[in-house]
């Protein structure tokens, strides 16, 4: 009986102590946990820390941190809606943090809302004199022209930047490189729907050479049936064949005319594609803006 009695006392003494104890909660090592996590690519962890931050240290200077980095988790988890509120938030909050902006920019245009990502570097072009920052965003959004296949607009973007960053941003090759957009090989759907009056005419037009004798071939073949089983009084066959054939016709036109926008458009991103690969130089955290650069300005 002592024994118990003895055990419940340790028991209680043991409780009273837990429930005594206090855990200190330091800001730093709090940050640096929600870094750990982020730079290990676990970006759930890494919101859940971030926010436990700005929940027990809403008075901290990483604040605007903390919550930037929110949305960068977001971005690179893959959940654009939820980063585009969270950059939204840190603008409204803390509008003199450049970065959100660009970011909110990338989340949009990973949503595929090209006409929004342009609004907000506007949106920034009109809220700062930093010049740096103007041409930066003026750059931004003539590659999002560039991405919509919109030349004039995006050389109208080019032409914002400053004299003293055209080097910079290599615009005397970005002229030159738009100025070949208007020799992109380039197919004319009506034209491919025209000559598929001839079956596999179009797909040819289109350089799609094996679908066209494909279809030169499945569309002879039923026309070529349907005559034979006409000719043999065969009306019900002869028929049905010509049902088949009208569908099948009618699909080498159609296909035709849709071939011809898909080379127009392969054309087009094989333009883009090599338009980056001469001229395009990377916007996010630069050197000369500095690392501070990307959190606070001086407007």
């Amino acid at each position: 009986m002592k024994k118990y009695l003895l055990l419940l006392i340790f028991i209680i003494l043991s409780a009273q102590y837990a429930i005594g104890e206090t855990v200190q909660i330091n800001s730093d090592e709090q940050f640096q946990f929600a870094e750990y996590f982020f730079s290990k690519g676990e970006y759930a962890k890494a919101i859940a820390e971030y926010e436990r931050f700005v929940y027990f240290f809403s008075k901290d200077e990483k604040i605007p941190q903390a919550e930037y980095q929110i949305g960068m988790s977001y971005f690179k988890n893959g959940q654009f809606q939820e980063a585009a509120r969270a950059f939204q938030k840190v603008i409204e909050v803390y509008p003199d943090m450049v970065e959100s902006y660009f970011k909110l920019s990338d989340a949009y245009l990973k949503l595929r809302q090209p006409d929004e990502a342009i609004s907000v570097l506007e949106y920034l072009i009109k809220l700062t004199k930093n010049q740096r920052i103007r041409d930066r965003a003026s750059y931004a959004i003539g590659w999002i022209y560039v991405e919509k296949a919109s030349w004039e607009n995006a050389r109208l973007s080019f032409q914002n930047i400053s004299e003293q960053n055209k080097e910079k941003y290599q615009s005397d090759r970005l002229y030159a490189g738009l100025d070949k957009a208007g020799s992109i090989e380039h197919k004319n759907p009506a034209a491919a729907g025209w000559l598929s009056v001839i079956p596999g005419a179009g797909f040819l037009y289109c350089e799609r050479y094996q679908d066209a004798l494909t279809a030169f071939l499945l569309n002879a073949g039923l026309m070529i049936a349907a005559y034979e089983s006409f000719k043999d009084d065969n009306y019900a066959l002869g028929s049905v064949i010509s049902f088949v054939e009208l569908g099948f016709y009618a699909g080498n036109i159609y296909g035709a005319v849709g071939s011809a926008h898909k080379y127009n458009k392969a054309k087009t991103s094989e333009f883009i594609e090599n338009l980056k690969a001469n001229t395009k130089v990377s916007l996010s955290m630069n050197k000369d803006m500095g690392m501070m650069m990307a959190f606070q300005v001086s407007w």
